[in-house]
C-alpha cells in the first residue's frame, strides 16, 4: 500500500501540469491578433463580454479598472462573444457601441466563441485544466505573470471589486 501511494506522489509530482493555451492568437477588433503571450509577465484579466447583456453596465467598471492599474502593468482584454446571443452582429458594430456607450481603449479581441467545441483554445484549455468556462458574459479570468490562472469570477463580481482587485494588488507590488 505504501509503495502505491508512493509512486502515485511521484507521479504526482513528476508529472508537469499542462498550461493553458496562452499562444493561440485571437483576432483583434482592431485588426491584426492579439495573444496573450504579447504582456508575458503581466497580470491579465480576460472578460468574455456582450454589448446586449444585463451586465453590459460592466464595461465601465472594466474601463475603469484598466484605468486604475494599466500604468502598473495590468491589461485587461475584453472578448466579445454572440454565445449567449447577446451580441451586435459584427466587429465593427461592437467597437464602435463600446467606444460610444463607455469610452473603451482597452484591448478587444473580435467576436470569438467562448464555449464548446468553437470554443477559443485558450477556453478549450482554460476549461480542461481548471474545469472553469464561461456560463454567462462577463465571467472574468484573471492570469498571474506567471501565465496561470489566478482566480476565476462568475458574472455577478463587479471589476472593482476586492475579489478581483485585491489578487492585482498583490501581483502588481
Amino acid at each position: 500500500m505504501f509503495r502505491k501511494l508512493a509512486l502515485t506522489i511521484v507521479l504526482l509530482i513528476a508529472t508537469p501540469a499542462a498550461a493553458l493555451d496562452l499562444k493561440a492568437p485571437f483576432s483583434s477588433i482592431d485588426g491584426g491578433s492579439l495573444a496573450l503571450t504579447d504582456w508575458q509577465g503581466q497580470p491579465v484579466l480576460v472578460v468574455n463580454t456582450a454589448s446586449q447583456c444585463a451586465f453590459t453596465r460592466q464595461y465601465r467598471g472594466l474601463q475603469d479598472l484598466y484605468d486604475k492599474y494599466r500604468d502598473r502593468g495590468l491589461i485587461v482584454l475584453a472578448v466579445p462573444s454572440d454565445d449567449f446571443r447577446q451580441e451586435l452582429a459584427t466587429n465593427a458594430e461592437v467597437k464602435q457601441f463600446c467606444e460610444l456607450q463607455y469610452g473603451i481603449d482597452m484591448p478587444m479581441t473580435g467576436i470569438t466563441h467562448v464555449k464548446g467545441s468553437d470554443a477559443h483554445p485558450f477556453y478549450r484549455t482554460l476549461r480542461d485544466e481548471t474545469g472553469f468556462a464561461p456560463g454567462w458574459n462577463f465571467n472574468k479570468v484573471l492570469i498571474g505573470p506567471d501565465g496561470r490562472v489566478a482566480g476565476t469570477f462568475g458574472s455577478g463580481v463587479a471589476p472593482l471589486s476586492t475579489k478581483i482587485t485585491g489578487p492585482i494588488e498583490t501581483m502588481l507590488k
